[in-house]
């Protein structure tokens, strides 16, 4: 009997070893999307070779694009704030005398849902309460309801285009650049696109030659 109870307390003395507990990581915090910087990428330059021998490129470097919230505070305007450099050039060796031209650039905003016309249909009424009597009714209260429904008639969104500088020059190349730039469009509901764009006129005494750049749309 003592042999087996010294047998059971020299069991009881052997350390046993545990494995360590392993904790599991505490999750990372997840930081989102980076917040948007306003950088866009521009498209290829707009290249045109004219029927008497003009090449003629409009390009757009560093460009950005930010949307900011509106002055008006309202949430059927958009306001971006851009920024841009536009270059037109006239090389080759064309036929006829240049007589130099036009480089507009601007932007074009796409509205998908345009806020259209809207009404309130809405009526009124009159009731009376009291207290009755032998001789009749006491009046005792006046209650004024009212009742009404909004309508909103949205219709098929627009592309507006907003110039933002047009540069006459007499010989080219010719430059605009924009810095921090505000566009803005009202009367927006849906989602709305923005888009830079810039077009190179060259002329000569009898001849207009126009060639276009557009930007990456940016959704918004």
């Amino acid at each position: 009997m003592l042999n087996r109870f010294a047998a059971l307390a020299a069991c009881s003395l052997i350390p046993l070893s545990t494995a360590p507990i392993a904790l599991a990581d505490p999750p990372a915090d997840d930081p989102g999307p980076p917040p948007d910087n306003g950088v866009v990428a521009s498209a290829d330059p707009g290249v045109v070779t004219t029927p008497d021998g003009w090449i003629l490129t409009v390009a757009a470097t560093n460009e950005s694009q930010l949307p900011v919230a509106p002055l008006t505070t309202a949430v059927s305007s958009r306001e971006y704030l851009v920024a841009g450099t536009f270059t037109g050039t006239v090389g080759g060796h064309g036929s006829t005398s240049l007589a130099g031209g036009v480089l507009e650039a601007g932007y074009q905003i796409g509205c998908g849902i345009e806020l259209g016309q809207i009404r309130l249909i809405g009526q009124i009424g009159v009731s009376t309460s009291g207290s009755r009597f032998t001789g009749g009714l006491v009046p005792t209260g006046l209650t004024i309801p009212l009742s009404g429904t909004i309508e909103i008639h949205p219709k098929p969104g627009q592309v507006s285009t907003v110039t933002v500088d047009k540069k006459t020059f007499k010989a080219a190349p010719v430059r605009v650049t924009l810095k921090d730039t505000h566009i803005k469009v009202d009367g927006c509901v849906g989602q709305s696109f923005l888009r830079s764009y810039a077009t190179l006129t060259s002329s000569t005494t009898d001849t207009d030659d126009v060639v276009a750049y557009y930007g990456v749309t940016k959704s918004v």
